[in-house]
C-alpha cells in the first residue's frame, strides 16, 4: 500500500499540472488513477474543483470567415440563471453570518464547513456570473472564517446581535452590517483554495499552520515530491523536539515532589489544609494543616505577610481584568452608539477592585 500512496501522490501532482494548464481531461484521468490507488482527500476536493472548470476549446480545423460583429440593438443573453440571481439576493437579505451559511448558532465546526464547501462552489466567480455573486463569495469566506474561529465565533456572538441591530436601524442593508468589525484575516479566494487544495489555474496552495495562512508554491511535480520527502525526515526530529518540554515537565515535577516540601499555607480550603485562620494585620483567612502547630517552626507573622502579600497580588490580577472587561464593554458600546449598552457596562461591578481599596484604607 506505501507504494501504491506513493505512485497516487505522484499522480495526484501530475493532474495539478495539467489543472495548470487547463487540460481537464488528462487532469480527470490522473486523479481517478491516484483514487484507485489510493484514495486521498485531497484527489476528490480537486476532482470537485476541476468540474468548475471550462472544457479547453478545440482547434478550428479549417479557418472560417471572420463573422461580422453583432448589431449594438440586438440583446447580449445573460451568463446566469434566475435561480443564481435569486440566490445571491438571499445572502444579500441574511442578517448574520449563520443565516448566510444556513445553519444553527450551535452547529458544529463540521456543520459549518460542510455548508461553506456546498455554498462556495455555488458561489465561485469562476461558475457563477450573476451579478453580486463576487460579493456573496467574500461573505461566505467571511462567515466560514469567523465561524470556525473559537475566539471570533465568541466575540461575534456576544456582540454581534447588537451590531446587527444598530446597522438595520441606520438601514445599513449591505454586507458590511452583519461583518463590520468581524472581518476574516484571509481573503475568499484563499479560504476556497484551503478547503479545497489549490486555486484555479495558478501553483499556489494556502495552508493554515498555528492559526496563520502561509502561501506555498507547488512548483514541478518533482521538486514538490523532493519537498515532501524531506518534511517526512525532518517530521521525526520535530516531533522529539515537540515533546521535549512536556518530557522536561515530567522529569522535574517528579523532581519536585522528591525535594520540595508542601507549602505551609493555602488560600483555598482543601483536603490538607482544613483548618481555617486569619491573617493578624488584614484579615486574610487562609488555610493550614491539622499539624501546622508542630510541624511549623518558622515566624508566623513573617508567613502571614507572604500571605497577605500572596492574596493582594491575586486581587490586583483580578481588578486589573475586572476593569479591563468594563472597559472593553463600554469601548464597544461607544463604538456601536449604543446608550443602553453603554449604560449596562458602567453600572459592571468590579468587587476585586472594591475589596482591594477597603483593604488598602485599612492597613496600606
Amino acid at each position: 500500500m506505501e507504494v501504491n500512496k506513493d505512485e497516487a501522490e505522484r499522480c495526484i501532482e501530475l493532474a495539478a499540472e495539467q489543472i495548470k494548464l487547463k487540460n481537464k481531461e488528462r487532469a480527470e484521468k490522473f486523479l481517478h488513477k491516484a483514487e484507485r490507488l489510493f484514495p486521498t482527500q485531497r484527489a476528490k476536493d480537486l476532482l470537485v474543483q476541476i468540474k468548475l472548470m471550462a472544457p479547453a476549446p478545440e482547434p478550428d480545423p479549417q479557418p472560417r470567415k471572420r463573422k461580422p460583429s453583432p448589431k449594438r440593438e440586438e440583446a447580449i443573453t445573460p451568463q446566469y440563471t434566475q435561480e443564481q440571481l435569486d440566490d445571491v439576493k438571499r445572502i444579500k437579505s441574511c442578517k448574520d453570518y449563520y443565516e448566510i451559511l444556513g445553519v444553527n448558532k450551535d452547529a458544529t465546526d463540521s456543520e459549518i464547513k460542510k455548508a461553506y464547501k456546498k455554498l462556495a462552489l455555488q458561489f465561485h466567480p469562476d461558475k457563477n456570473k450573476c451579478p453580486g455573486a463576487a460579493e456573496a463569495f467574500k461573505a461566505i469566506g467571511n462567515a466560514v472564517a469567523i465561524l470556525t474561529d473559537p475566539e471570533k465565533r465568541k466575540q461575534y456572538d456576544m456582540f454581534g446581535t447588537d451590531e446587527d441591530r444598530m446597522s438595520r436601524n441606520h438601514h445599513h442593508h449591505t454586507y458590511t452590517s452583519y461583518s463590520r468589525g468581524f472581518e476574516s484575516d484571509v481573503n475568499a479566494e484563499e479560504l476556497f483554495n484551503m478547503f479545497f487544495g489549490g486555486g484555479f489555474g495558478n501553483s499556489n496552495v494556502f495552508v493554515r499552520r498555528n492559526g496563520r495562512v502561509y502561501r506555498q508554491n507547488m512548483g514541478t511535480s518533482e521538486s514538490h515530491h523532493s519537498h515532501q520527502r524531506e518534511q517526512q525526515q525532518q517530521s521525526g526530529f520535530a516531533a522529539f523536539f515537540q515533546l521535549l518540554p512536556i518530557l522536561l515537565a515530567i522529569l522535574l515535577s517528579m523532581a519536585s515532589s522528591l525535594f520540595i516540601s508542601d507549602p505551609a499555607y493555602s488560600l483555598q480550603a482543601t483536603s490538607k489544609y482544613t483548618v481555617p485562620r486569619r491573617t493578624e494585620n488584614l484579615g486574610v483567612s487562609y488555610f493550614v494543616r491539622e499539624n501546622f502547630h508542630t510541624e511549623y517552626h518558622g515566624s508566623v507573622r513573617r508567613l502571614e505577610v507572604s500571605i497577605e502579600e500572596d492574596y493582594l497580588t491575586n486581587l490586583r490580577h483580578a481588578c486589573y481584568r475586572e476593569k479591563n472587561y468594563r472597559d472593553t464593554m463600554m469601548w464597544k458600546a461607544r463604538n456601536f452608539g449604543d446608550r443602553e449598552l453603554f449604560q449596562s457596562a458602567q453600572n459592571i461591578k468590579t468587587p476585586s477592585c472594591d475589596k482591594l481599596q477597603s483593604l488598602r484604607s485599612h492597613g496600606r
